[in-house]
């Protein structure tokens, strides 16, 4: 099974105003493990960006003025993404600007017909109802490292989401696949190896106090009558 975890940072939030894609970041799973193969791209959006998205990623139309149009990594992106899963953190905000895109270009298809969609946001709320379920919330609760997030960032959120994705939905049995490489395209796409390879996962086991303390928590949440775990 191949999984593709993709974010997107915009000028702006909404399509109905004109607000285009600045930046797409994708980081490729197969059978629940990174490969370290990713796809990113910064775009140059043909309008400016508002301050408001800028204050959140801090990427402006000077940093973009030299960087490719959608036009000119649409087929890539497809080439990378087709006939995988792809895992978005509130979907239909990054679905809409890419199908957007798509149709600027008078392209029929939306991203359905490519891919498949979960979307983490929903998800996260069932598991956590009337928590704070936004990215960094999820690292903090998962102990993910997100320390160096000082700004929003297709690929480095990409990555994040990825690692949360497993986190959440029963995690992976080594951090990657083998025999992963590097790819590129022929455009000589930015698609390379983020992370390093052949890294297992630290497995941790509890010891025979942290065991009984959390008996002796579990009790005590029996007698509140807010057992979560007997629900």
């Amino acid at each position: 099974m191949r999984q593709i975890a993709l974010d997107t940072e915009t000028t702006g939030l909404s399509t109905e105003l004109g607000h285009r894609i600045i930046e797409i970041g994708c980081v490729e799973m197969v059978n629940r493990k990174l490969t370290g193969n990713t796809f990113h791209y910064y775009v140059h959006p043909e309008r400016e960006v508002d301050p408001g998205a800028f204050a959140v990623h801090g990427i402006g139309l000077d940093f973009l003025s030299d960087k490719p149009k959608f036009v000119e990594i649409f087929k890539p992106l497809l080439e990378f993404i087709n006939g995988a899963e792809l895992i978005i953190h509130n979907a239909p905000f990054d679905v809409g600007f890419l199908n957007h895109e798509f149709s600027l270009l008078g392209h029929q298809n939306q991203i359905n017909h490519y891919c498949s969609v979960f979307d983490t946001l929903p998800f996260a709320r069932k598991q956590h109802p009337g928590q704070k379920n936004n990215l960094d919330a999820l690292c903090k609760r998962y102990t993910i490292d997100n320390s160096h997030r000082n700004l929003h960032g297709a690929l480095l959120d990409a990555e994040l989401l990825a690692r949360l994705y497993l986190a959440m939905t029963g995690g992976q049995a080594t951090l990657f696949a083998e025999n992963t490489t590097s790819s590129t395209n022929q455009e000589g796409s930015e698609v390379f190896n983020l992370l390093e390879r052949n890294k297992p996962l630290v497995i941790s086991e509890i010891s025979e106090q942290e065991k009984s303390e959390h008996l002796q928590f579990v009790e005590i949440l029996k007698k509140s009558g807010t057992n979560l775990w007997e629900e």
